[in-house]
C-alpha cells in the first residue's frame, strides 16, 4: 500500500512525478481496484512529508490522463483503463481487442433488418437511391459496460444471407468471409472527434456533450466493391486507438533496398 512506499527527495526527479508513479504502481498491482477511493490530498501529504501543492499536482495529472476521477465531496477514485484497440490499423474484431485487455466482451443487436438506404448513405456507398440494404445496429460492451454503438449497412443483393445470423455471438467479418464475394479485404476508416448526442446518451449510458470517437468504415472485397459501410461511435473516456508507423528502408545507391 502507499503508506509503505517512500519518495526519494535526493533525486532531481520531481516529487509530484514520483508520487504519480507510485500511485499507478499500486493501482496496477491491485492495491486500489477500479472504482476504489485513494487517500485524500491531506493523507498523502502527511504520508510522504510533502506539500499539498505537490500532491495536488500529481493527482491533477492523473485525473487529466483519466487514470483517476473526482467526485465532489466524496473523493478521488480509480478510473477504469481505456481499451487500447488496433481498430485503426488492422481488420480485427472488437471482441479480440477487449479480450486482449483482460475484459469480457458482449454484443447486443438492437436492430437487424432489410431497409431502403437513406439517400445520404446510398450516395456514400455509390448505390442508387432506393437501393435495398441489410441494416445491422449493435451496442458493444466490455464487462457489461457500453463502449460503442455501430450502425452497419450491407448491400442486400450480396449480403441478404446475413439476416439469418446471430450477431450477439458471431463476428460480422467472420460471417462475411464465408463467401468470396463478401470477404472484406480492405477497409478505409475516417475518424473525427464529436460530442455525444441524445442517442449516445440513451444507448451508451453517457452524458450529452461528452467526447465521442466517430468512425466511418468502408470495407471492400478483393474486386473493389463496397461491402460494408459502418458508422461507429465510441465513448471517448473508455477507448483509445493504437497506430503503429514504420519507416520504409531507404534504397541503396544501386537502387536496391537494405
Amino acid at each position: 500500500m502507499l503508506q509503505e512506499r517512500v519518495l526519494d527527495k535526493n533525486t532531481p526527479i520531481p516529487l509530484y512525478f514520483q508520487l504519480e508513479k507510485l500511485i499507478m504502481e499500486e493501482i496496477e498491482n491491485g492495491a486500489y481496484p477500479v472504482g476504489s477511493v485513494i487517500p485524500t490530498e491531506k493523507e498523502l501529504s502527511q504520508m510522504f512529508g510533502i506539500s499539498r501543492t505537490t500532491v495536488r499536482q500529481a493527482i491533477a495529472d492523473l485525473v487529466r490522463k483519466e487514470q483517476l476521477y473526482r467526485i465532489k465531496s466524496k473523493g478521488t477514485f480509480v478510473a477504469r483503463p481505456k481499451i487500447s484497440q488496433g481498430f485503426i490499423q488492422s481488420i480485427q474484431s472488437f471482441d479480440e481487442d477487449v479480450r486482449s485487455e483482460g475484459r469480457s466482451p458482449s454484443t447486443q443487436v438492437l436492430e437487424l433488418k432489410e431497409l431502403e438506404l437513406p439517400e445520404e448513405i446510398a450516395l456514400q456507398m455509390d448505390m442508387a437511391p432506393g437501393a435495398r440494404a441489410v441494416y445491422l445496429y449493435r451496442r458493444r460492451c466490455a464487462d457489461g459496460e457500453p463502449i460503442v454503438r455501430v450502425e452497419t449497412y450491407l448491400p442486400y443483393d450480396l449480403c441478404s444471407f446475413t439476416l439469418t445470423h446471430d450477431f450477439t455471438s458471431e463476428s460480422l467479418y467472420q460471417v462475411l468471409s464465408e463467401r468470396e464475394e463478401t470477404d472484406v479485404s480492405r477497409i478505409t476508416r475516417i475518424c473525427e472527434a464529436r460530442l455525444a448526442n441524445a442517442d449516445d446518451v440513451a444507448v451508451l449510458n453517457m452524458k450529452r456533450g461528452r467526447p465521442i470517437h466517430y468512425f466511418i468504415s468502408m470495407g471492400r472485397n478483393r474486386a473493389g466493391r463496397l461491402i460494408e459501410y459502418s458508422i461507429a461511435r465510441y465513448r471517448g473516456e473508455q477507448s483509445q486507438f493504437r497506430v503503429e508507423l514504420h519507416k520504409e528502408a531507404a534504397p541503396l545507391p544501386n537502387g536496391r533496398g537494405l
